[in-house]
């Protein structure tokens, strides 16, 4: 793939592709490990309404409203996963294409934000989270899952990432992840490994 493509560009282009196997597949083999982890993250506080960046195909907000009565919407770079979860959704949510660092919402819009298997495809981690403190209520939880490895493999990893054709940018350690979260006023709360390659983390808005 030509190499002056953005990581966005990538990413958009690979989920389309992968759109109609994602969920059955090896593509989403890595993703589908974290939902569960997530799920028991979110039922451990109150909230009505829940935004999932990334939300490709809506595997977690299906679950999510299927325990919970809550007002659920989500954001992806990908129409083709978008298709697939307004088609599994229904109108139950709000589903909309577009740039995790510019979500299209109301500020203090919602109080859970979930971002599960899509942060290291952001190249501007920062922005996103930045984006993400807006449309949070105060006290709102953020719950971040994703790909992680320990060093010096993640270090390795990371030299080559932003050559992979599928738009991704960069695995984050713990400190690395509690950095950008205060860069940006959040409260840290939490942080886990999930088995060998995964972890989730817990940031408030103050």
């Amino acid at each position: 793939m030509n190499k002056s493509i953005t990581s966005k560009e990538k990413s958009k282009i690979a989920f389309d592709k992968q759109a109609d196997h994602y969920d059955s597949t090896y593509y989403g083999q890595h993703a589908r490990k974290l939902y569960e982890s997530v799920i028991e993250t979110m039922n451990k506080y109150d909230f009505k309404s829940v935004l999932d960046v990334g939300c490709g195909t809506g595997n977690v907000l299906l679950e999510v409203i299927k325990r919970k009565s809550v007002d659920i919407a989500g954001i992806d770079l990908s129409e083709k996963m978008l298709d697939i979860a307004r088609r599994r959704i229904g109108n139950s949510a709000d589903l909309r294409s577009g740039d995790s660092e510019h979500l299209p919402w109301d500020s203090a819009a919602f109080d859970m934000i979930i971002c599960t298997d899509s942060f290291h495809h952001y190249p501007h981690p920062l922005a996103v989270l930045e984006e993400m403190k807006r449309v949070l209520t105060p006290n709102g939880k953020i719950v971040i899952a994703d790909a992680w490895m320990p060093p010096p493999l993640r270090q390795l990893l990371n030299i080559f990432m932003p050559f992979s054709n599928d738009g991704d940018v960069k695995m984050y350690s713990q400190g690395e992840m509690k950095k950008l979260m205060y860069k940006c006023g959040l409260k840290f709360e939490n942080w886990q490994r999930i088995g060998n390659r995964a972890f989730i983390t817990v940031a408030k808005k103050g």
